[in-house]
C-alpha cells in the first residue's frame, strides 16, 4: 500500500504546526496563492480540494476532469480508508461528500481509473470480513510498520459503486495496481510468491507476469507515459540481519518502508536500474508528463524522519531538484494525463490538525 507514514509525521505536526501563522487558520477562504510557498516555483494556481482525515493516492481519470481517491475522514463517517471519485473543477468537498467507489466495508487502497473513465479499479479487504482490518501495534521507540494485509484483492467498480468483476483471487496481499496510459495493463504488488514483487496483468485480470524478483519490497508502481517502462519504490535488504528482519516481518504480514528507493525497469521487467541512492524513505514515484524525469516524495534531507517533501530527478539520478517546502508532509504527486496539473496530498496550512488533504496545481515547466 502507498499509505501515508503516519507515525512519522505526527511528531513532525506537533512540532511545526505553529511555524507559519498562516498555519493557524482555516483555509477555506484562502485565495490560492497564498496556498503555496514561495519557492515553489513549479507550481501555481494551487487548490485545496479535502478539507479532514487523510485524504491521499488521488489519480487522473483518462479525461483530464476528475480524480479517484482514498479518504478516512470522519465527517464521512468512515473509520478506515474507503474510495472516492469526484470531478476537479466542480468539486465541494467542503460542503458535500463524494461519490463512494468501494463498498464501504474492510479497508480499501489504490484506487485508479479505467480508459473510458466509467470504472475504476482498487484493492479492498472487505471480502475478509467487514471491519477495519486491525493496524499493527505501534510501540515506543518501534520501528514504523505498514500491515500487508492477505484479504487485499483487486476489484473493478462503476463510478455508482457497483463491484463489477474481481481481478485476482490468490492467497495473500494484492494492491497497488494502476494502469498504462496506453490503456492495455495493470501493474500490481503481490505477495503470492512470498515476496512483495511486482507483477501485470491485462485489464481482465488474465496474462499475470511476474516483473521484478529481488528479495525486497517492490510497490507503488506507474507506468511511463508511452506505458514502455515502470517506476517503482523499493527496499533491498542486504546483510543478514536485514534479511532475517524482512523475511520475518512478511511472515508477520508487515513491512518496514522506512528505507526505501526509486527503481526504474521496462514493463517486463529488463534493464532494471535503481534511480536514488538517498537513504531513508524514498517513495510515490511517477515520471513528469515529457516522461524524461521522476517526481517523488523523500524525508531524506530532513534531520528527522517526519519531514517529506516532493523532489525530481532524472532517470539517471542526475539532477536531483527540490519541488515542494512544507514542514511536515507532502506526497503522492501525480501529473494529469495531458500534462498541465499536478495532485498532491498535504498537511500544509491544515491549522495544527493532523488532516492531510488534496492539492491540485497548474504545473509550470
Amino acid at each position: 500500500m502507498r499509505k501515508i507514514p503516519l507515525l512519522l509525521i505526527a511528531v513532525g505536526i506537533l512540532i511545526s504546526c505553529n511555524t507559519k501563522k498562516e498555519n493557524e487558520t482555516s483555509t477555506e477562504n484562502k485565495n490560492t496563492d497564498t496556498l503555496k510557498y514561495e519557492r515553489e516555483r513549479y507550481i501555481s494556481n494551487l487548490r485545496q480540494l479535502t478539507f479532514g482525515g487523510d485524504n491521499a493516492e488521488a489519480y487522473w481519470s483518462f479525461d483530464n476532469s476528475k480524480l479517484t481517491f482514498q479518504s478516512n475522514n470522519p465527517a464521512w463517517n468512515l473509520q478506515c480508508d474507503q474510495i472516492f471519485f469526484t470531478s476537479v473543477e466542480e468539486a465541494n468537498l467542503k460542503a458535500n461528500k463524494p461519490q463512494l467507489i468501494s463498498t464501504g466495508k474492510g479497508r480499501t487502497t489504490c484506487s485508479y481509473f479505467l480508459p473510458g473513465d466509467s470504472l475504476i479499479l482498487f484493492a479492498s479487504t472487505h471480502l475478509g470480513g467487514d471491519a477495519c482490518p486491525q493496524e499493527p501495534e505501534r510501540k515506543p521507540g518501534g520501528k514504523y510498520l505498514w500491515s500487508i494485509y492477505d484479504t487485499y484483492d483487486i476489484f473493478i467498480s462503476d463510478l455508482k459503486g457497483n463491484i463489477q468483476k474481481q481481478l485476482t483471487n490468490t492467497k495473500g496481499y494484492d494492491a497497488e495496481a494502476t494502469v498504462s496510459p496506453k490503456g492495455d495493463k495493470i501493474v500490481f504488488t503481490s505477495t503470492r510468491n512470498g515476496d512483495l514483487d511486482l507483477y501485470t496483468m491485462n485489464l481482465d485480470g488474465t496474462d499475470v507476469k511476474q516483473i521484478t524478483k529481488e528479495l525486497g519490497y517492490d510497490g507503488g508502481a506507474f507506468f511511463s507515459p508511452d506505458g514502455s517502462k515502470l517506476v517503482f519504490r523499493a527496499s533491498r535488504p542486504q546483510s543478514p540481519e536485514e534479511i532475517k528482519e524482512y523475511k520475518d516481518l512478511i511472515n508477520q504480514g508487515l513491512v518496514a518502508p522506512t528505507q526505501m528507493e526509486i527503481f526504474v525497469c521496462n514493463v517486463d521487467g529488463s534493464d532494471l536500474k535503481q534511480v536514488t541512492s538517498l537513504g531513508k524513505a524514498n517513495w510515490a514515484p511517477f515520471f513528469t508528463p515529457d516522461g524524461d524525469k521522476i517526481i517523488f516524495s523523500s524525508n531524506h534531507h530532513g534531520q528527522r524522519g517526519f519531514q517529506f517533501n516532493l523532489f525530481m530527478i532524472s532517470e539517471d539520478g542526475s539532477g536531483l531538484e527540490q519541488i515542494t517546502y512544507d514542514e511536515v508532509f507532502d506526497s503522492f504527486p501525480m501529473f494529469s494525463p495531458d500534462g498541465k496539473k499536478l495532485v498532491f496530498s498535504s498537511n500544509r496550512f491544515n491549522g495544527g490538525t493532523r488532516s492531510t488533504n488534496l492539492f491540485v496545481a497548474d504545473w509550470l515547466d
